[in-house]
């Protein structure tokens, strides 16, 4: 009896899956979403595209990087940011051909600084640690919002 309950639990933690390990990004996207224009929304179930995953897609395709650097800068290995960067096209494909929304969501990713947007002008920045008194650089607007 006592065995058994020891094979049961031992098999019970190998098909536990690994924690996720966050990929870092350099800035959170500059927008919330996009819809498409001329055509009523079938689908209103927006394709909801990571963080990670639009960094895969402006690593590789804007910046035209390599998958083993931009792996690097995102502290991923390179099939591991390969996995992503295929996920995101597959979703922007699917908005695309089915005229759904994407939206952006946070994922599991970091940035190495705190991102903040103005509600008044919109503007994105980062900030100091040194700084105690939180205000848009461009409009002196104390009405700011932590993003990521």
């Amino acid at each position: 009896m006592f065995c058994e309950n020891i094979l049961i639990i031992f098999t019970f933690c190998l098909f536990m899956p690994r924690n996720r390990t966050l990929r870092k990004i350099n800035a959170p996207p500059r927008f919330g979403g996009y819809k498409p224009y001329g055509c009523p929304l079938v689908n209103n179930e927006p394709v909801n595209l990571l963080y990670e995953e639009y960094e895969a897609i402006k690593l590789a395709d804007y910046k035209l990087m390599n998958h083993n650097d931009a792996a690097i800068l995102m502290g991923i290995s390179r099939a591991t940011f390969a996995r992503i960067y295929e996920k995101a096209r597959r979703k922007i494909a699917l908005a695309l051909v089915e005229t759904r929304e994407i939206s952006t969501k946070c994922g599991s990713s970091f940035t190495e600084k705190e991102w903040f947007e103005c509600k008044l002008c919109h503007a994105r920045f980062t900030m100091p640690s040194n700084i105690e008194k939180e205000k848009c650089p461009l409009c002196k607007s104390t009405e700011i919002k932590r993003v990521i």
